[in-house]
């Protein structure tokens, strides 16, 4: 079937479901990402708390390597982790939101294609 065949509207339903498929899998590469610096962090904060309270520890800032207290850097590993925790879950409805979307749109596009034949 070619283009000029397919009714307006039903190109618009599949326009719509390419959409709600790329919005889908970007939020999918972000959260995926955003999961893997966190359990980078949580590494991090783990040979943190096996290191005695006057342990000398380096933060990267760059291509540099600053001294930071051990303290000083748990509670900054801490807060990004607190930050990272709910940015997925933010990015975990925003991904069911757009999953069931892309599902409704799936079938009202499934529905107007066999109206067609």
């Amino acid at each position: 079937m070619s283009s000029e065949k397919i009714p307006p509207a039903v190109q618009e339903q599949l326009v719509r479901v390419q959409q709600l498929q790329q919005t889908f899998q970007a939020v999918v590469a972000q959260k995926q990402q955003l999961e893997a610096e966190l359990i980078s962090i949580e590494q991090a904060l783990e040979e943190l708390e096996k290191l005695p309270d006057d342990a000398t520890v380096y933060k990267a800032v760059g291509p540099l390597l600053i001294k930071v207290s051990r303290s000083a850097m748990v509670a900054e590993l801490k807060e990004k982790k607190d930050l990272l925790d709910m940015r997925i879950s933010v990015l975990s409805k925003q991904e069911e939101r757009t999953r069931e979307k892309l599902i409704e749109a799936q079938r009202k596009l499934q529905a107007q294609i066999q109206g067609l034949t």
